[in-house]
């Protein structure tokens, strides 16, 4: 579904170009959820940024259900940002229903999926609510059934539970596998959380600091449906925190 073949990402600085990512190959499946963990600065974003096709790739090649990408947006995708891109005048349904009436889907249905997607959410009964009246978790998870409105085949998150409690996040974490599994996108998500990325992940990608290279590329073998209130007391997460700490941590080490 995806692939990365030995992509680099320079930026110009005081008229030098410095290496953001180095030298990246990877290979993700159809439907699989991979999670993108390493240093702050190390690339995540901008790695999921040149996947979804908003920056090109200085060296390598990208290719997304066998397309090159180039600095151009796939059809395919889904994007959801670190920060929550709700209008905040239209109602959450109205949101939900942005993007099927860009993409000129039938007014009717456009009712019935945006009825469906809001049931999915759990947000049926704030479906006339404005995005001042939700909390924080709930205008996340408007985000993401804007995103799953138009049907992505896959879906790309940048940090997007960062800025929320540990109480929200879990029931977050919950449900985004839930809504996963009923529907069976490719998920790639950047983010600084490990816990987060172990508990949600197929697989759990560690970069190095810059220029990033591929330090670990970590299976995930705990079996679905899984409960995220209780897998971090099992003996295998801990088992894949240990085994993906001893690499992340000396990347952090090395950048105190």
């Amino acid at each position: 579904m995806i692939e990365l073949k030995n992509v680099g990402k320079t930026y110009q600085i005081d008229e030098a170009s410095s290496w953001a990512i180095g030298d990246v190959s990877l290979h993700i499946a159809s439907g699989e959820f991979v999670s993108i963990v390493g240093p702050s600065g190390c690339g995540k974003s901008t790695l999921l940024n040149m996947i979804a096709g908003f920056l090109a790739p200085t060296a390598g090649t990208i290719t997304v259900d066998g397309q090159a990408v180039a600095g151009q947006i796939h059809p395919s995708l889904g994007y959801i940002f670190q920060k929550d891109t709700l209008l905040p005048w239209y109602t959450v349904q109205k949101n939900v229903a942005l993007g099927l009436r860009f993409q000129a889907v039938p007014e009717g249905r456009i009712r019935s999926r945006v009825a469906e997607l809001l049931e999915l959410g759990h947000l049926s009964e704030f479906a006339h609510a404005y995005p001042h009246q939700l909390s924080g978790g709930m205008r996340r998870r408007v985000a993401l059934l804007m995103s799953l409105a138009v049907e992505p085949r896959i879906l790309l998150l940048d940090e997007p539970f960062g800025a929320l409690d540990t109480h929200t996040k879990t029931h977050l974490h919950r449900e985004l596998m839930e809504i996963w599994r009923k529907l069976g996108q490719t998920v790639v998500m950047v983010t600084h959380d490990l816990d987060e990325a172990i508990t949600l992940s197929d697989r759990v990608i560690v970069l190095s600091s810059p220029p990033s290279r591929m330090l670990l590329d970590e299976r995930i073998d705990i079996a679905h449906p899984r409960d995220v209130f209780s897998l971090r007391e099992t003996p295998q997460f801990l088992a894949h925190f240990q085994s993906i700490w001893s690499v992340l941590g000396e990347q952090f080490r090395a950048a105190a």
